[in-house]
């Protein structure tokens, strides 16, 4: 596991990571009294144990071309007022950046309790996630546009910051709808998040994750990774483990829908932008691409696409023997390790 602190050579594999040291400076924060907060409406709580991920979201609110500090301000209240008006104890997000790249403490303590590195302010923006998760909120809807540079680069600032301040892995970077039944954070900014991954991991010293290179040619447990997450992706493609035209062709068609480079091969950023996030619930291909690889690795699990307790069961055991967090939800980082 990533240990705060320590430098480690570039050499040190482990769970498909190499480990290196996190050196991220702390962006500019603009905390609630400067924005104007009011007071929350009851004290708030602090757990004990650090988070273990971040949770992106977008106000679904207007593309505006005001970039000002003063807007930023506005944004910060209005969203706090109507949390308010939901019955919440203050804004549920821990923090707010601006589509002009201001950055704003959003619940109260949360940027005192971030600077410490100790213990999480309770939120209230992801249900099921808001004792270990901080949440960012994105001004603006990110279905169909992406979002300004200058809110992305500030994006990828504090998401680096906190990971170093919580000693929380850049893979630990999701979006609102791996967790709830919601577009947010619109398709656009969610198709971006392997790449915000990516950006944060290199600001913090992290190299990239190790995927393997799967190609034309190839076959085994690999292979079949690939063709169920095609077809989770909407290819129709058999299973059978073995890299022909076929699966090439569909390859090549989810490169290109991506905006990626149209090779046919999967490398990294195939990878990064093929997986799905899954996790006790679920259903369907992408379930079975996991339980197939468990199956391989000798943990016994029957292959029938539910994502039931047997399934997280041996999922967690496959995490601990990793040296992952044991959570028994397959992100990047354990799906990296799968296919290693």
């Amino acid at each position: 596991m990533l240990k705060r602190g320590l430098a480690l050579g570039a050499g040190l594999l482990v769970g498909g990571w190499r480990l290196a040291s996190r050196v991220a400076a702390a962006p500019a924060i603009i905390d609630c009294a400067t924005w104007g907060a009011q007071p929350p409406r009851e004290p708030i709580t602090v757990v004990a144990a650090r988070p273990t991920k971040i949770i992106i979201h977008h106000t679904a609110g207007a593309n505006t071309t005001d970039g000002s500090l003063s807007h930023a301000y506005q944004l910060a209240r209005a969203i706090q007022q109507a949390h308010f008006d939901r019955g919440w104890i203050d804004s549920g997000q821990h923090f707010t950046i601006s589509r002009g790249g201001y950055v704003l403490e959003g619940r109260h303590r949360s940027l005192e309790v971030l600077t410490s590195g100790a213990g999480h302010v309770r939120g209230a923006h992801c249900d099921g996630q808001n004792d270990v998760a901080v949440g960012i909120e994105n001004e603006g809807t990110y279905t169909s546009v992406a979002p300004p540079q200058a809110l992305y680069d500030r994006l990828v600032e504090l998401c680096a910051y906190i990971c170093q301040q919580y000693s929380i892995s850049s893979a630990a970077i999701y979006g609102h709808r791996d967790f709830n039944a919601t577009a947010c954070p619109g398709d656009r900014l969610y198709a971006l998040l392997p790449q915000l991954r990516s950006d944060v991991a290199a600001r913090l010293g992290e190299a990239a994750r190790v995927w393997p290179l799967v190609r034309r040619g190839d076959s085994g447990e690999r292979v079949r990774t690939v063709q169920y997450l095609l077809r989770a992706r909407g290819a129709s493609l058999s299973v059978d483990g073995l890299f022909g035209s076929a699966t090439e062709q569909a390859v090549r068609q989810f490169q290109s829908a991506r905006g990626l480079s149209v090779d046919g091969i999967v490398g990294t950023q195939t990878w990064e932008a093929l997986i799905i996030t899954t996790r006790r619930g679920d259903s369907g291909d992408q379930v079975r691409a996991v339980q197939s690889q468990l199956a391989a690795r000798g943990y016994g699990t029957t292959v029938d696409g539910l994502f039931g307790a047997t399934t997280e069961s041996h999922v967690q055991q496959f995490q601990s023997a990793r040296g992952l967090t044991s959570d028994g939800i397959v992100g990047p980082q354990t799906w990296c390790a799968l296919v290693a």
